[in-house]
């Protein structure tokens, strides 16, 4: 029997060293490969625990950085990136990335959105450190799989989400959804026999039951038209002229026409009475 997978950095790099986390990232890769299949000259940013992943594009990127969020981190602190060459990792707060704005073209999110404490913030950080037109490519549990519902894998804990719901709350986050696919099809335990065939079940599980992929893999651009909201209706026009006064820090309107005066009807009724 596999014991439960200790949902922190040090609990989740065991995973991956694992038979079944070996197969899980192998898995994995090959999508993210798919999705983007080159980064060259681009700076990325991992959020959560994405140094398995970060690895496809280190020979063509420009700087790859990876984030723990400090709820991943209890206990034994995070987990070091890479672990063969001078670290480009850092311990952060999900709703406090210590970079500047506009600082990333890419961000990879993968053991982050369910550990965090408010999804959100987190979202919102990562919009805030993309250049305009940046990418954000998601890795999130789906609540609908098995593997969202035993804590013998990472999948297991956290919030899960749907794949409407994931979409729902980038859309509610400045992030326009391009792709959304599912992934991890294969059951998540560690025998043998079903880790051999991997590529069987995920080739079966994208043609027959795509809404039961244990992840859902989906991918966003930054939205700036998000800062202006758009009008659902037209302006009205105004019943009465105005002016405009310029005041030392912006607009102040007056009215040109003077509102006409209320009278009251108790002088009317003791007129109509005389």
């Amino acid at each position: 029997m596999v014991a439960e997978v200790h949902f922190t950095a040090w609990g989740l790099q065991g995973f991956y060293e694992a038979p079944l986390g070996a197969v899980t990232r192998r898995i994995l890769r090959a999508r993210l490969r798919q999705l983007w299949p080159e980064l060259t000259g681009r700076e990325v940013l991992g959020i959560g625990h994405a140094g398995p992943y970060l690895r496809l594009w280190r020979r063509g990127a420009a700087r790859l950085v990876a984030t723990t969020p400090v709820s991943l981190a209890v206990g034994n602190g995070m987990a070091p990136w890479p672990p063969d060459g001078p670290c480009a990792a850092a311990l952060t707060e999900e709703d406090r990335l210590p970079f500047a704005d506009v600082s990333f073209d890419n961000v990879l999110l993968v053991h982050g959105l369910e550990a965090a404490g408010n999804g959100r913030r987190l979202l919102r950080e990562a919009w805030r450190v993309l250049r305009p037109e940046g990418r954000l490519l998601a890795v999130v549990a789906n609540r609908r799989s098995v593997w969202a519902h035993l804590e013998r894998t990472p999948f297991g804990h956290g919030q899960p989400y749907s794949p409407g719901q994931l979409a729902r709350l980038l859309e509610r986050s400045m992030f326009e959804v391009e792709r959304r696919e599912a992934a991890l099809f294969i059951p998540p335990f560690g025998l043998r026999p079903l880790l051999r065939g991997a590529k069987l079940w995920e080739a079966a599980g994208r043609n027959l039951l795509p809404q039961l992929g244990g992840v859902t893999v989906i991918e966003a651009r930054k939205s700036v038209q998000g800062l202006i909201p758009a009008l659902e209706a037209p302006a009205r026009p105004l019943r009465r002229p105005v002016r405009a006064h310029a005041v030392r820090q912006g607009w102040a309107v007056a009215d040109e026409a003077a509102a006409p005066p209320v009278r009251s009807p108790i002088p009317a009724a003791r007129a109509r009475k005389a």
